[in-house]
């Protein structure tokens, strides 16, 4: 499959003004059911090029690049939380009537989506039709991050965002793929300029205290799982050294036995390294 620039993946984006910020968004609109694509830290919308084609087919699809990230304004004093990329969210889908839609998640984009769950079983006015989440760390007690996070979550993170740098950055984010399923170097070398962009990796120190956002608010956004009434599923690479087969096992102790697919040998990013395979088992789960 050949690479798509991100020339070529934001060409037809849109942008949505958001509090005084330029989100940007993705999206192929169609006479089908709406299907919410969130993505994951430190990447963007550009992580689901490879199933983009594919789900469309199926879904009305939209994919916003969150608040400091990807090709969306990056500012420096803004107080990232989930709970405010969770507001973006729902603005974005306000601002386009939409009142029901699927969401697919990933990574930081699966405690995004806990939140939009935790307002949805408050009976906010939307609904949430079935809810995917790949990687992330759904449970904080399960979850394990490499150097790289922990260090950006100490007290010298914010030295370590400003020397950061290409050569860091593909070291790290190599240590979380399959060991058969590596990025090649163009590809790296793509993430990179996607997560450097305005300087976006100089604000990694602030956006990675979801982390302790995570544990802070865990009642809430496991109770959110627990609680929603509709169709829930898990699509995992269990070789993830961040959220792989320990969270896999807790998901089955405190959640549901159902509804969950493993992809052998696939890391943290099921649908970079398994796009075929991350695309069965999303569709399994919606025609189920």
């Amino acid at each position: 499959m050949e690479n798509c620039s991100l020339d070529q993946w934001y060409d037809t984006a849109q942008t949505f003004e958001w509090n005084g910020h330029s989100i940007v968004y993705k999206e192929q609109q169609a006479e089908k059911e709406i299907l919410l694509l969130i993505h994951g830290f430190p990447t963007a919308s550009y992580d689901w090029w490879k199933i983009w084609k594919p789900l469309t087919e199926r879904f009305s699809v939209i994919a916003p690049d969150m608040i400091g990230f990807g090709y969306s304004d990056k500012p420096y004093d803004f107080p990232y939380a989930i709970m405010k990329q969770a507001d973006l969210i729902l603005d974005l889908l306000k601002e386009k009537e939409i009142k029901a839609f699927h969401i697919l998640a990933h990574d930081y984009g699966d405690t995004v989506a806990q939140e939009i769950l935790a307002r949805a079983n408050e009976n906010q006015n939307f609904i949430v039709k079935s809810t995917c989440l790949l990687n992330g760390g759904i449970f904080p007690e399960a979850h394990h991050p490499i150097l790289i996070q922990k260090l950006l979550m100490s007290p010298i993170g914010f030295v370590l965002s400003r020397l950061l740098n290409q050569k860091k950055f593909e070291k790290s984010f190599s240590k979380i793929f399959g060991k058969h399923t590596q990025l090649t170097a163009g590809e790296l070398s793509i993430y990179w300029q996607l997560v450097s962009r305005a300087n976006g990796h100089r604000i990694a120190h602030k956006i990675i205290r979801y982390m302790r956002e995570r544990v802070e608010n865990r009642e809430r956004w496991v109770r959110a799982l627990q609680d929603y009434p509709n169709k829930l599923g898990l699509i995992n690479g269990p070789e993830d050294p961040i959220s792989g087969k320990v969270m896999v096992e807790r998901f089955q102790e405190i959640i549901s036995e159902e509804n969950i697919w493993l992809l052998e040998n696939i890391g943290h990013y099921p649908q970079v390294e398994d796009p075929k395979g991350t695309l069965e088992s999303y569709f399994q789960f919606i025609d189920q």
